[in-house]
């Protein structure tokens, strides 16, 4: 198995993501990962000359979108019609932090 991460790169990287390794871990770790890049490697065997980079591999995927209309908002009273409990025009919900109790 070649050495492509070291002991050092994945401690530098598991302080990144801010997770905490035991030497044993970075041992194991280092291990691993060095097999995932292994396991790759026959990618790299493909003959890609000419072959053009693709953005999305189902193709000319895009996203389909409208124009912006305008439209007119709901009057306050209108949105609070069909609240439960109103005070103030506002919404009166359950607290969910704290003593309890509407806010």
């Amino acid at each position: 198995m070649t050495q492509h991460l070291t002991q050092q790169d994945v401690r530098a990287i598991a302080e990144y993501v801010r997770i905490g390794l035991n030497a044993e871990e970075v041992e194991s770790m280092t291990a691993d990962l060095n097999a995932i890049i292994d396991s790759l490697k026959p990618i790299t065997e493909y003959d890609l000359e000419g072959v053009e980079p693709t953005f999305h591999p189902i193709g000319d995927l895009r996203n389909v979108m409208r124009e912006d209309e305008f439209r007119g908002s709901f009057a306050q009273a209108t949105a609070l019609e069909n609240a439960p409990r109103s005070q103030d025009d506002c919404f009166l919900i359950p607290s969910i932090l704290g003593e309890g109790g509407d806010r």
